[in-house]
This record gives structure tokens, C-alpha cells and sequence, in this order.
């Protein structure tokens, strides 16, 4: 398993470059330029040195070569210097936002956070809820409480998040009052009450984002379920005598796993990607919004970083999931 872990993040290094060039091949064909929001009083020999101070004037594989050294030299250097106290990048050009004029990874760290504690949760609590449904509605096939969960889960991944953001706002915030509409991101948790409102404001974003993915893994894990629970194993294990608690709770729900770890992995990225729609929605100044904000203000540092970023942990998290099906399966073997 070590040999073929170490061979496919050996492969996915060229894997990654070929991605990262058609991305940035890609941005370069985009309409847009980062110069149009400046004042028309700005001279253009002042312009043409901005455009010169943002990289603009280089040709595109230039600038992709800077990038790549920026990426994958300087950055690297950036953390040895805050993990260690060294310097080793100062005073080398690190990859600046156009709009923000700051790093852009400084920016990405800042968000994260934000997007960690209202997508990352509501992926985790998804999970938690959907995984138990599924099994549940397979076990008990057609009884009420599977035409019941089918109803909710088909109605939960077919209303999207543009609708069920303001419908909970009118309801628990205009309506109730029970919880902000909006997220309040400068709050800093250190006692009690303002932990309450952390929750508090972390409720209506986080049950938004769970109800798609909750609707989505219940029904993978019902499919998968009722698949296994027709083998000639299942049988054979009831025959031995064992108890259905194990028959379901460990033979049938290991092997019914699976297909799901492939759909739990593979939407591990789409955390750090953040849910565009639903921090705008609440506006939780997450990495979502700030991609989409990039795009607007056609800053490409930011996008092109962003995107890589997210095609990095797409990579990863299929090398994981490959990893997981072995740890599961016993019979299946890389090496």
C-alpha cells in the first residue's frame, strides 16, 4: 500500500502541472482587465508602469514560470520562515492579488478558517446523519420511515441553496428571531457567550449545506446498502448464526462503504472550496465568496491559486479514497 501511495503522488506531480498550465491558458483567454476599474485621470505612462508592476507586460508563459517558482519555491520558504523563525524569503516577490495588492496565500489562510468552521461542519454533521438514514432505510425497505426519508431527501437535493437561505432567514431571523441573518466573521470566541453566539449564527448556514449533501450520501448509502444486503454472504452469515446487529453492522455496512467513500472523499475538496452561494447568502467571508469576488474584479493570482489549490486537494483526497477502499476490502491490494 506504501509503494503505491508513494507511486501515485510521484505520477500526480506532472498530473498537477499539466492542470495548473490550462488553468492559467485558460485565465489568459478571459475577457477583463485588471486596469479597467483605475480613474481615467490616471496618465497612461503611469498606467503602462502599473500594468509593468503587476506582471502584465510579460509574456504568458513568463508570467506561468513566475507563478510556478512563486508557488512552489518562495511559498514553500514562506512557512519555514513562520514555522522556524528563518528568513529565507525575505524580500522575494511572493504572488500578490491584484485587487488586494497583498499575498494571496496570506488572504487564503485568513479565510479558511471561516469556511472550515461553517462548511467543514456541516459536511461532518451531513455525515453523521445521512450514514444512519441510509442504513436504517435499507434495512427497512419500503416501511414508512424509508418512504418518509426518500420524501425529504429527493425534497432536500432538489430545492437549492439560493432558495433555502432566505426561506430560513424570513423564518428564524425576520420571523422568530432566533438566529442572525448575517454571519459576523471578526468574532472572536474566548468565553461562554460568545461561544452561544457563535453557534448561534452558525446554525442556519451550517443545516443549508447539510441538508444538500445529507439528501446525497443517504441515498448512495440506501443504494449501497440494499445491494449488499442480497449476497450470498449475508445469507451465509445468518446461517452461521450470527446476529443480525453483526450481520448488518459489521459485514454488510463494511463492504456497503465502499462506493460511499468515494462520494465522502471526493467531496472533501469542495470544503475548502467553500459554498459560493451559501456564504454569499449569509455572507460568511469564506473562501467561496472570495473566489467569486476574484472573479469579479478578474484578479487571476487570486483564481489562478484558488483553483489549483482545489485541483491539489482533488488529487489528493482520490489518492485517499483509493487508500480507504483497501482498508475496507481486504481483497482488494495496489501493491
Amino acid at each position: 500500500m506504501l509503494t503505491y501511495a508513494t507511486r501515485r503522488l510521484i505520477l500526480s506531480i506532472p498530473t498537477l502541472l499539466f492542470i495548473s498550465f490550462v488553468i492559467f491558458m485558460l485565465l489568459q483567454l478571459a475577457p477583463g482587465d485588471p486596469m479597467a476599474q483605475v480613474p481615467l485621470t490616471v496618465p497612461p505612462e503611469v498606467k503602462q508602469k502599473m500594468r509593468e508592476a503587476l506582471g502584465l507586460g510579460a509574456p504568458p508563459l513568463v508570467q506561468y514560470w513566475k507563478w510556478l517558482v512563486q508557488v512552489f519555491w518562495i511559498e514553500p520558504q514562506v512557512f519555514i520562515d513562520w514555522l522556524f523563525g528563518t528568513s529565507l524569503a525575505e524580500g522575494k516577490l511572493r504572488v500578490i492579488s491584484w485587487q488586494t495588492r497583498s499575498p494571496v496565500m496570506d488572504i487564503v489562510l485568513q479565510r479558511i478558517p471561516q469556511t472550515l468552521w461553517v462548511v467543514g461542519l456541516s459536511y461532518v454533521v451531513a455525515i453523521l446523519i445521512a450514514i444512519p438514514i441510509g442504513i436504517y432505510s435499507a434495512y427497512r425497505q419500503y416501511s414508512i420511515f424509508d418512504q418518509a426519508g426518500t420524501f425529504v431527501t429527493m425534497v432536500g437535493f432538489s430545492i437549492p441553496p439560493f432558495f433555502t437561505g432566505p426561506l430560513l432567514i424570513v423564518v428564524f431571523s425576520v420571523q422568530l428571531g432566533w438566529f442572525p441573518s448575517i454571519y459576523d466573521t471578526t468574532l472572536v470566541v474566548d468565553d461562554w457567550a460568545s461561544f452561544k453566539t457563535q453557534l448561534q449564527q452558525m446554525i442556519m448556514p451550517v443545516m443549508v449545506l447539510a441538508l444538500q449533501t445529507t439528501a446525497q450520501l443517504s441515498r448512495y448509502m440506501r443504494a449501497s446498502m440494499l445491494d449488499n444486503l442480497g449476497q450470498d454472504y449475508v445469507r451465509t452469515a445468518r446461517a452461521k448464526g450470527l446476529s443480525e446487529a453483526v450481520v448488518v453492522g459489521v459485514h454488510v455496512l463494511r463492504n456497503s462503504m465502499i462506493p460511499v467513500v468515494t462520494v465522502i472523499a471526493l467531496g472533501v475538496p469542495s470544503i475548502f472550496g467553500g459554498a459560493i452561494i451559501t456564504e454569499s447568502v449569509f455572507k460568511v467571508n469564506g473562501i467561496g465568496q472570495l473566489l467569486l469576488t476574484a472573479l469579479f474584479a478578474n484578479d487571476l493570482p487570486m483564481v489562478m491559486t484558488l483553483t489549483f489549490i482545489f485541483a491539489v486537494l482533488i488529487v489528493l483526497f482520490n489518492l485517499v479514497a483509493d487508500v480507504l477502499y483497501g482498508l475496507l476490502d481486504p481483497r482488494i491490494r495496489y501493491d
